[in-house]
């Protein structure tokens, strides 16, 4: 499978706040603004806040030692990050990053009202918890995806999904390498050989795709 099941049931249906709340979290907390490209946290910093999005999309991804990149997953409004939780309730640094895709705003409660609401709020507990599960399951999906699903498919997704109306898809080829958790080469490699089957056409900074329904053959190939 391409998309996980999984993945997709734990997205459809985020967990909300009710209103008493969620007018907690206003008092409690503070408005953050960041710009499209900010970075939201770093690998090793301290973390100190619990921010859920109002608006915008923030990447998380993680760095190896050799300097490789991949994305883990994406937290748009309504939602939180489940590393965040996981740092705040064991008091650890962070061990991955986070940068906004677009401009986003958050609102932000600061450790130790997180803390507070956590141990009064039944009805905060219910939303930090059922957030957390549902992102763990989505993390899990992704990591599913990349270690047993073949490049030659994740990679057909990806262009199906990133695609535009006319048929241009602006990603570089090191992009989809970190979106797909592989390497550059591997993604080029793969490319050069969609190209020579004529189902796209290479060019500087992204490709055009020409035969969608070949991809979605590979998607669906269960073999």
């Amino acid at each position: 499978m391409a998309r996980s099941a999984v993945e997709d049931e734990a997205r459809s249906s985020p967990p909300t706040l009710d209103a008493a709340t969620r007018e907690v979290v206003d008092k409690r907390g503070f408005t953050l603004r960041a710009p499209a490209g900010a970075w939201i946290f770093r690998e090793g910093l301290a973390c100190e806040a619990y921010p859920i999005i109002a608006s915008g999309r923030v990447r998380v991804q993680k760095t190896g030692a050799n300097g490789r990149e991949i994305t883990l997953y994406r937290v748009g409004p309504g939602e939180t990050c489940v590393i965040t939780t996981a740092c705040l309730m064991r008091d650890a640094a962070y061990d991955a990053e986070a940068v906004a895709e677009t401009d986003v705003t958050a609102k932000v409660l600061p450790k130790a009202e997180f803390r507070a609401l956590l141990a009064s709020s039944e009805s905060f507990r219910d939303f930090v918890f059922r957030a957390f599960s549902a992102r763990l399951a989505s993390l899990l999906a992704r990591i599913e995806e990349v270690a047993f699903e073949r490049i030659d498919r994740r990679l057909a997704q990806r262009i199906l999904d990133a695609v535009g109306e006319d048929g241009a898809v602006a990603q570089t080829h090191r992009e989809l390498a970190v979106e797909l958790g592989t390497a550059r080469e591997v993604v080029s490699r793969k490319l050069k050989e969609f190209e020579r089957s004529g189902w796209i056409e290479l060019h500087r900074g992204g490709f055009r795709l020409l035969r969608p329904e070949a991809l979605r053959r590979i998607v669906h190939d269960e073999s």
